[in-house]
């Protein structure tokens, strides 16, 4: 057997299709295609075919993780989910997750000081609520409470704006109705006594 072209596809420039005895047979990442030595007028066995094949699947399979990486930050959790959802062999999960952790594109530090982050700029959320969301990511509890003792958001003024923010809703009147709201938000019962009565105060002066 015989390589008898490799071409670059079209829709995919970052990829090349290879044909064996006139025929496509598998494609490769414009890296893979480098770190394969393929040329073309290469001759092959029915062996060497076979692993080239696996290495295109392994490859798609890598570069699909990159893409899925790169639309925001990712937990390594996230990402093992990713990849079991694409039925990936344990031992490929594994490379896969290495080379992305290798290139910095899945840092469970980095992913918990970015959630934290874009979640303040979001809404208003409480500390504990932020940490709660880190866990279900399954990140470490070091690396969360990390990103938030980074954090220099004061949490009572962020109670403060959702308090003023809910009042403006008929339903939140009721300050029973509101504290329940609020303590759901992860808000400590003091912290949220303290602060409503702080913003009664200065409606009424």
């Amino acid at each position: 057997m015989k390589v008898t072209a490799i071409k670059q596809q079209v829709k995919r420039t970052d990829r090349y299709s290879i044909f064996v005895d006139g025929k496509y047979v598998f494609s490769l990442s414009d890296t893979a295609l480098l770190d394969s030595k393929l040329v073309n007028g290469q001759e092959l066995t029915g062996a060497q075919v076979k692993r080239f094949k696996q290495v295109s699947e392994d490859d798609k399979l890598y570069n699909n993780a990159l893409a899925y990486a790169t639309l925001r930050p990712r937990s390594s959790w996230e990402m093992e989910q990713y990849l079991r959802r694409k039925k990936c062999a344990p031992a490929l999960e594994k490379k896969t997750l290495d080379k992305l952790i290798g290139i910095g594109l899945i840092d469970d530090d980095g992913f918990a000081r970015s959630w934290v982050a874009n979640r303040r700029l979001l809404k208003p959320v409480s500390r504990r609520k932020l940490l709660q969301e880190l866990r279900a990511k399954r990140v470490l509890d070091a690396a969360a409470k990390q990103a938030l003792d980074e954090d220099e958001t004061d949490e009572q003024a962020v109670l403060a704006e959702l308090i003023t923010r809910k009042r403006k809703q008929t339903r939140y009147k009721d300050d029973r109705k509101l504290m329940q709201y609020l303590a759901g938000q992860g808000f400590n019962y003091g912290d949220i006594k303290d602060a409503l009565s702080g913003l009664s105060g200065l409606s009424e002066s």
